[in-house]
């Protein structure tokens, strides 16, 4: 999917683009879906991919939305991150190529693993 930077501009809110589009992140414990509780699926604000599933979500403690595992590992992309002077892997959409968050090796069983994701780069449908 390749849109240009002001069809994103148009499509998105300001906060959403810095975040999905720039790279950017959320104040922790900000973001509209960190302490969401209800069942449903968590979509790519800027293609709808399907992403997460609220039954792998849980309270990480980091003030965003953190999940185990994604609805189909082949919908995300991994890259490595060495900004801010940390080595980290970015989470981005596989489809659109949007910023979502990070990955790290600190989760709950069964994966091990913390999708920590920012709430502007996620809609949320309820189930």
């Amino acid at each position: 999917m390749t849109k240009t930077d002001e069809e994103w501009k148009n499509q998105l809110t300001p906060e959403q683009y810095q975040v999905a589009r720039q790279c950017g992140t959320e104040a922790p414990f900000t973001g509209k879906y960190w302490n969401l509780h209800d069942d449903g699926t968590y979509h790519c604000v800027c293609c709808n991919a399907k992403l997460f599933s609220s039954g792998t979500k849980f309270e990480s403690g980091s003030g965003w939305p953190s999940f185990y595992a994604p609805l189909d590992e082949n919908n995300l992309k991994m890259i490595e991150d060495l900004s801010h002077g940390m080595r980290r892997v970015e989470v981005q959409c596989a489809k659109c190529g949007a910023h979502l968050g990070h990955v790290f090796p600190d989760g709950p069983k069964p994966t091990g693993v913390r999708f920590c994701i920012n709430s502007a780069s996620l809609n949320f449908e309820k189930s």
